[in-house]
């Protein structure tokens, strides 16, 4: 239908590109904040070295024979033994900030330095906790950024996880360090030719690798007897100890250092420090002003990655549960709803009057013959009103060839699809009017079940079961899942709480008093069938859905057909919601249809699929940067629960089950295309645009589609025989 000028049209000089860019943007910076927050939470690479050769050939002897803290960065190779009687206290795998502050308060008690070794992604997270080790006098050294081997990272990504690091110290505590300890590394007998080129390799780049000579295993947690017992020197030997301050549960490496550190004192030992032992005056250089503003703008990215994504997921957490809950609910009540209507149900006494059927048409040569030819097969009396809206391509001369009896053709100058509706309204000779797109047909009992709910005074309206003819194809098949287990699903629940928010435009019934009563048809929105059916349950009637009354409409059928559709679906949908607003602060039938309909289309029509991207988003952020497995199995869940929805709402449609498995390959394109859709429409929204009427492509064909369905015919002979048993209407 092509869109009338009082509606609107696309604003002159208006162009979408600025408000594509500014989502563009918003998007590239959220990824970017997931890509960060993803790397400072993840491992890349392996998490443990291949079992290395026992080839040292090209390791001196000096460096594999020596101490554990090697200098290659001051001309040739040279390694350091610890003083007699000396410990150096070595922390991996922090800052944490539960265990951390732990260690810092039992050196703190013992008045003893410590050289901690830090992972750069973790000291973007707990900048606190590192200026609080530069205050207790801790020295600081590089553990990487994200804990790789770097035996097997290239070269970019050696200096990356050294530069990051660095830069992490900067913005935290506003120093650098000049030590360095590889992850996975232990003593200096343990370098061989593959990770001695790595040690070179740190020393050109102008860092003191600092090895272990003393592993108390607390990383095993082998109980704190057994960490005092492993964490003290043999013979006087002066000793650089590993310990963990992070990486794990350490409460075990605690109450050891409590022990450990005063048995020591008492045999004699003193502790020191990487800088002490080397003679240097610090190894802890204060950071330049320029490395410290980066150093900050790192950290502060980091910050507001972590609060974004916390934040998202904790939405995204709320809105499954919502989602599952919900779908649970309107099953439940759409149980409730088919129960009611199949215990003997009755609307009161058989509503036999003739029905005025409205037809609005631009353009609907393929399809008007076989939409027409439907209705006067009725089983119910009716006159067939078609309104020709300035179609260019015959369609009121194919209805008039048609030669059917109690159909008249109204031609009138193009003005937009709800001028054809009231022209049809204004024209009709029943009470009751039955509206029709132009590109769907009845089964012969349609109209018959549709108006009998008008047997209770209270209804002014019903909306019909409409379902997909054109169900070969891949979107025809998704639509049709999507009609079964949503919309109607939904209108079932809708009928019960009485806040029909639609009458769908391709099976509706109306009473003409209920009409006039709200002005008729509005022009005001793209979805004339929203508003007037928002307009109608504010005036106090009462708005029914009769699953047992069916139609079969064509749906588009290529991709960009389905994006105008629902572009238009979508933003006129909002534009009621937005003209029917004050409906949520009203009394009576208004406030009750403001409270309940416009709350819930606004929170599962409208918020919903502007969030529901982040479960596409943050599955496969899980995938990448937490756990494939569970977050698989966490979908593989949802998706059950959807599938178990889907079945039963098939069987309360009567609908067979072979379609369903469709359902998985859904949740992956199709749903992206709707949401993709909506974030659109309201972005377009937002800007003040106004969109015009699309007018889809058709195919016609829907005596064939329907087959077997309608219980009507395609053949021309047995439609004249329908007809002419078919009382006439007066």
């Amino acid at each position: 239908m092509r869109r009338d000028a009082t509606a609107g049209t696309r604003a002159r000089g208006f162009r979408p590109r600025p408000r594509w860019i500014l989502l563009s943007t918003a998007v590239v910076i959220f990824a970017c904040l997931l890509l960060v927050n993803g790397f400072i939470h993840s491992e890349f690479g392996a998490d443990s070295r291949v079992a290395p050769p026992a080839n040292t050939s090209r390791v001196p002897d000096r460096i594999h024979n020596g101490g554990p803290i090697i200098d290659t960065a001051h001309g040739p190779a040279r390694s350091l033994r610890i003083p007699d009687k000396t410990v150096i206290l070595t922390f991996d795998d922090g800052p944490d900030p539960k265990w951390t502050p732990e260690v810092l308060e039992v050196l703190r008690k013992y008045d003893v330095p410590a050289t901690f070794f830090l992972v750069g992604s973790l000291v973007t997270r707990h900048p606190d906790i590192v200026r609080d080790m530069r205050r207790s006098g801790a020295e600081l050294g590089v553990h990487t950024f994200s804990h790789p081997d770097l035996v097997y990272a290239p070269p970019w990504r050696r200096q990356m996880e050294l530069s990051e690091t660095q830069l992490a110290l900067a913005g935290a505590a506003g120093v650098t360090s000049s030590l360095m300890r590889p992850p996975y590394s232990s003593s200096a007998d343990a370098i061989d030719d593959n990770t001695w080129p790595v040690v070179q390799d740190l020393g050109s780049r102008g860092y003191t690798t600092v090895l272990t000579t003393l592993d108390t295993k607390d990383w095993a947690r082998p109980g704190v007897d057994a960490i005092v017992r492993n964490g003290t020197p043999k013979g006087g030997k002066g000793e650089v100890m590993l310990l963990h301050d992070a990486g794990g549960e350490r409460t075990q490496t605690v109450a050891a250092l409590d022990r450990l550190i005063p048995r020591l004192q008492s045999q004699g030992y003193t502790f020191s420090t990487v800088g002490e032992v080397l003679g240097q005056r610090t190894t802890n250089p204060i950071a330049r002003p320029e490395t410290r503003q980066r150093g900050v703008a790192l950290v502060l990215a980091v910050r507001t990655a972590e609060a974004v994504v916390l934040g998202f997921a904790s939405l995204l957490l709320i809105v499954g549960l919502l989602i599952i809950g919900r779908l649970l609910l309107m099953l439940v009540v759409a149980r409730h709803h088919a129960r009611r209507r199949r215990r003997n149900w009755s609307w009161g006494p058989p509503v036999t009057e003739p029905v005025s059927v409205v037809v609005p048409a631009y353009n609907e040569r393929e399809c008007i013959a076989d939409t027409v030819r439907s209705l006067v097969a009725s089983d119910h009396p009716v006159e067939v009103i078609v309104v020709d809206d300035g179609s260019t391509d015959g369609t009121a001369d194919i209805v008039d060839e048609l030669g059917l009896p109690n159909v008249r053709v109204i031609r009138k100058p193009n003005g937009g699809k709800p001028s054809a509706l009231n022209t049809g309204i204004a024209l009709a000779r029943h009470e009751l009017v039955v509206m029709v797109d132009g590109d769907t047909v009845f089964a012969r009992d349609t109209v018959r079940r549709l108006v009998q709910p008008f047997a209770n005074a209270q209804v002014g309206a019903v909306a019909g079961n409409t379902k997909i003819a054109n169900r070969k194809g891949l979107i025809g098949r998704w639509q049709h899942i999507e009609y079964v287990i949503g919309f109607n699903i939904d209108r079932r629940v809708y009928d019960l709480l009485r806040c029909m928010p639609t009458v769908p435009g391709a099976i509706g019934a109306f009473r003409r008093i209920a009409l006039r009563q709200v002005n008729g048809v509005s022009n005001a929105t793209l979805a004339e069938d929203t508003d007037l059916t928002m307009a109608i349950c504010r005036a106090g009637w009462r708005v029914i859905y009769e699953d047992s009354a069916k139609a079969w409409t064509e749906a588009p059928a290529t991709i960009r057909q389905l994006w105008r559709q629902r572009y238009r679906w979508s933003y006129g949908t909002m534009q009621s919601m937005w003209k029917h607003r004050r409906a949520v602060l009203e009394r009576g039938p208004s406030g009750r249809f403001g409270r309940l309909g416009l709350a819930n289309l606004a929170a599962f029509q409208v918020v919903l699929p502007l969030i529901a991207p982040l479960v596409d988003v943050f599955l496969l952020y899980g995938v990448v940067f937490i756990d494939p497995v569970r977050t698989s199995l966490a979908w593989l869940g949802v998706l059950a629960v959807q599938l178990v929805g889907g079945i039963y709402a098939f069987r309360l449609d009567s609908e067979p089950l072979r379609r369903l498995w469709l359902l998985p390959l859904q949740q992956f394109a199709y749903r992206q295309i709707m949401y993709l859709v909506m974030i659109e429409a309201t972005v377009t929204a937002v800007a003040g645009a106004r969109l015009g009427w699309h007018k889809l492509h058709r195919a016609g064909g829907l005596d064939a589609l329907t087959r077997g369905q309608t219980g009507v015919s395609p053949s021309e002979p047995r439609q004249r025989r329908l007809v002419e048993r078919q009382p006439a209407v007066k």
